[in-house]
């Protein structure tokens, strides 16, 4: 039986090999943690917004410049917050107008961190930032619209809405600034109003009632002017007839006259012919058809009829 030889050397070399490896998978493991851990708390901050770093829930630091940033592993947390500004629609509310009357205003806000540590100090949260912001413009634009009339609101021509915005902008911005929020408000405009659904069939008789009336109006000044129109022409109808025939009779009278004078010159000059022919023209009066004529035989006019010109 052969003896069995056993290679100590071999095995002392294999046993340190292994723990080579060993070592270096731990290395490259300690090594990607800790790439891991440092990739996870590097953030970087971009242009239009906020980095909120919190460590045990409070608020350490607000980044604002744009770039690379690290944070505490484990410790500290990373939140994000708009900087730009914010298009808020705020809820639709009704309100009692001056005079009494029940409308509906819908308005929309455009508004913007100001201060992101007093807006997370005070309003916790960028949710209760927008309710407390709406809370305030409802309040504001309620007591302003109470200043006003119906007519004043929804006239276009009559509204004093521009100097309104501006007014409901700056009152709510002191009450936002009085409460320490850190928001700011940019504007707020009406953008529809409207009435309670319960009195618009009112209304709407109201405005067709007025539009009629006001039509109604509208005709009777219309007939009145067209009654004066017919007035006049009719009376320059008849200045201008009156007139004409005043020319007409002159230029008669006139013709007539001139007439006259023809037939005076003309005859004088002939009485005997003259004569002849005012008896011809006399025979268009005097015989017709039925005419019966008594005359004696030897008159002249029985002569001329007898055709005995001598």
């Amino acid at each position: 039986m052969s003896p069995k030889i056993v290679d100590l050397e071999g095995k002392r070399k294999d046993h340190f090999q292994w723990r080579g490896y060993v070592k270096t998978g731990i290395f490259f493991i300690i090594l990607i943690v800790l790439l891991l851990i440092l990739l996870t708390n590097v953030y970087i901050v971009k242009e239009g917004e906020y980095k909120v770093v919190r460590q045990f829930g409070e608020v350490v630091r607000i980044d604002k410049s744009p770039g690379l940033k690290f944070k505490i592993p484990f410790i500290q947390s990373v939140t994000t917050l708009p900087k730009y500004q914010m298009n808020y629609d705020v809820s639709e509310a009704e309100i009692n107008t001056k005079d009494k009357k029940r409308m509906l205003i819908d308005n929309y806000a455009v508004w913007r961190i100001d201060d992101p540590k007093k807006m997370i100090t005070n309003a916790r949260t960028f949710e209760n930032a927008e309710a407390r912001m709406e809370e305030f413009i409802y309040s504001v634009v309620r007591s302003e619209l109470g200043q006003l009339n119906y007519d004043e609101i929804i006239n276009d021509e009559k509204s004093s809405r521009g100097s309104l915005n501006d007014r409901v902008t700056e009152k709510v911005n002191e009450l936002l600034t009085q409460d320490n929020y850190g928001i700011l408000v940019t504007d707020v405009r009406i953008k529809r109003t409207d009435l309670p659904a319960e009195n618009e069939e009112s209304v709407f008789k109201r405005m067709i009632s007025e539009r009629e009336s006001k039509a109604q109006e509208y005709l009777s000044k219309g007939d009145a002017k067209k009654n004066q129109i017919i007035a006049d022409t009719d009376r320059k109808v008849k200045e201008l007839l009156s007139t004409a025939e005043a020319d007409a009779e002159v230029i008669r009278a006139e013709g007539e006259g001139e007439a006259a004078k023809i037939y005076n010159k003309s005859f004088s000059k002939d009485p005997e012919f003259y004569q002849l022919y005012r008896t011809l023209d006399s025979y268009k009066e005097t015989i017709g058809e039925q005419t019966v004529i008594v005359l004696p035989s030897d008159s002249p006019y029985a002569r001329l009829l007898m055709g005995n010109m001598k």
